[in-house]
């Protein structure tokens, strides 16, 4: 895996053979952030990343001048390959890496993001409440943008917080907003 731009572009990290986590891939990635770099300035953001899993889309956050970073991962391995590249990276001072359950995260945290990504695995029971959920608990300030990463088994165009799908072969990013 490797970071696709900014002051880390080119880096790369290898999570162990035995890791289970779908990572995104450079390919959707890469797609994502084009799309991002047209519409967001990441200095002045407070991102939040669930599931993290290998933690690359903090890692590319931190990479473009993004310094508010959490990543909440509930799997130890994953979240311990998090703290290591991390530290490798030397982004201790930009990514807060967080062991524990995203749906308990998302409950409990008063926390507000400018930012919120969240790529659940695909087969997960109850992933498709993810959005509501951070929607109901108001993670998002104002003018926020949650970014869902999902299959093509789930269709929210119906929902009314909908912005956009993009849709890149096997990974969508369903875009929201908060209501006003």
């Amino acid at each position: 895996m490797r970071i696709i731009s900014g002051s880390l572009k080119g880096r790369r990290f290898s999570p162990p053979k035995s890791f289970k986590a779908r990572p995104t891939t450079d390919f959707a990635k890469e797609n994502l952030f084009n799309i991002l770099n047209n519409t967001i300035e990441y200095s002045n953001l407070k991102v939040l990343d669930i599931f993290g899993g290998t933690g690359s889309i903090s890692f590319e956050f931190a990479s473009r001048g993004v310094t508010d970073i959490t990543c909440v991962e509930l799997n130890f391995n994953h979240f311990k390959f998090i703290k290591k590249t991390v530290e490798e990276l030397d982004l201790s001072s930009k990514i807060r890496a967080i062991k524990g359950d995203a749906f308990k995260f998302i409950e409990k945290t008063n926390e507000k993001f400018d930012l919120i990504f969240a790529d659940p695995p695909y087969d997960l029971k109850d992933s498709e409440t993810i959005p509501d959920l951070i929607l109901k608990n108001e993670l998002l300030n104002k003018d926020g943008l949650l970014i869902f990463e999902h299959s093509g088994r789930v269709n929210f165009n119906g929902h009314p917080n909908f912005i956009e799908n993009r849709d890149n072969g096997k990974v969508i990013f369903t875009f929201f907003k908060p209501s006003i």
